[in-house]
């Protein structure tokens, strides 16, 4: 299975940030689970390969998105201050 998740924000600054608050997820993942997350210009884009188990897999998407949605939250509390 394989997804690939396209995020894309108004500037590079904004797209860097949330990259870098959902990157740490490339490295805690359990066997046959793959995440790579990087940046392009304004997008981020995370690509996500599991050989096993459809749970996993749809956690794993549903973890991410969560992720970046918290971090825009917080982008736009910071901005608002």
């Amino acid at each position: 299975m394989q997804a690939t998740i396209t995020l894309s924000y108004s500037d590079e600054k904004t797209a860097q940030a949330i990259t870098n608050a959902v990157s740490p997820d490339n490295h805690k993942t359990p066997p046959n689970l793959t995440i790579k997350t990087y940046r392009n210009d304004n997008t981020v884009i995370t690509e996500i390969t599991a050989k096993e188990k459809l749970a996993t897999f749809i956690a794993t998407i549903d973890d991410l998105l969560f992720s970046a949605s918290t971090a825009e939250k917080t982008l736009q509390a910071v901005k608002q201050k």
